[in-house]
């Protein structure tokens, strides 16, 4: 299980409906052998089952998101968790506020609340356990005395494996519209934005700085799934690895400002990203955290490389 530290939080806001979790999400690629090597090159637990490959990490039971086929690469679908309590709340708000309600998808049994965002993807609220963290990850620093090696040799260095999903980054053809949505309907908070061009929410009942994150494109799809390990040392480990494997297109390692996190993404083979995240910022359920809009010049990164061209491209719409 993930490590936490810090004194406990109550993970549950009282008498608020919101969304605890992203419960798990459904990408479709055109290669299932191929997105077998990259994610478990990337150092995930990756499990064949019925249709499909499941993403797990290792030492946590939840599986995250699974990987089916399909002609094109697409973001197919995202679930939120809540709790059985709730579940009838959110069956009122759909109605109240006019929320058309669909059908699950293809090959879905799930018996949740099915309907459309904004940019036509479809949604789901579930009911499910709670796989947000209830208080911030642990990190560290790893450092030696003195007189003695601080690093091992390269040729024995560690693989490194995720913990647990941190966040995920999509795009939405209307990003202010799609904060007012997801604010209404699932009860997400703003944590951050920058003007019209990027946002970042956050669950009521205690998540990282952003469990979900909006950015400005002319139409829907994935633009990074977030994994959070336990130090910089990590991530650079785990850039390595990535590298030495030859997927060498990548950004980072840097550091965010909205949100905090030490970052670097590596590009996947359909043009999205996967991004090793570590020592994000944690709003507790019961903190009132103060979004503001930051101007893109000084809320990007604090520091790291420059910004490849093509990171902000949306590939599902060339797809």
């Amino acid at each position: 299980m993930t490590e936490i530290r810090g004194r406990f939080v109550a993970p549950e806001r009282p008498g608020e409906l919101g969304v605890h979790s992203i419960d798990g999400f459904r990408l479709a690629v055109p290669d299932l052998g191929v997105a077998g090597r990259f994610y478990s090159a990337f150092g995930l637990d990756v499990r064949a089952e019925a249709g499909g490959l499941a993403l797990h990490t290792f030492g946590h039971d939840h599986r995250w998101g699974e990987v089916v086929e399909g002609s094109r690469k697409r973001l197919a679908h995202l679930s939120f968790g809540v709790w059985e309590h709730d579940f009838d709340g959110f069956r009122r708000r759909l109605e109240t506020i006019g929320v058309k309600r669909i059908d699950p998808p293809p090959g879905e049994t799930s018996d949740g609340l099915w309907f459309r965002n904004p940019d036509g993807m479809a949604m789901e609220i579930r009911v499910a356990g709670k796989s947000s963290p209830d208080e911030k990850s642990a990190f560290a620093a790893p450092s030696v005395t003195a007189g003695r090696q601080g690093a091992e040799s390269r040729r024995n260095a560690p693989r490194v494996h995720p913990r647990r999903l941190s966040h995920i980054l999509i795009f939405t053809s209307d990003v202010l519209g799609s904060i007012a949505f997801y604010e209404r309907v699932l009860g997400l908070r703003l944590s951050d934005r920058s003007g019209e061009g990027v946002a970042f929410m956050h669950g009521i009942h205690g998540s990282d700085h952003h469990m979900l994150a909006l950015a400005k494109s002319a139409g829907p799809g994935l633009h990074h799934l977030s994994w959070d390990v336990g130090s910089i040392h990590d991530i650079g480990l785990g850039a390595m690895h990535m590298a030495d494997r030859g997927y060498h297109e990548g950004w980072g390692l840097g550091r965010h400002v909205l949100g905090s996190n030490y970052f670097h993404y590596v590009r996947d083979p359909w043009g999205s990203l996967c991004e090793y995240s570590a020592d994000i910022d944690y709003i507790p359920a019961n903190f009132d955290w103060q979004a503001e809009d930051n101007p893109p010049e000084d809320s990007f990164y604090i520091w790291g490389p420059a910004p490849p061209p093509w990171l902000i491209d949306n590939s599902e719409l060339d797809a």
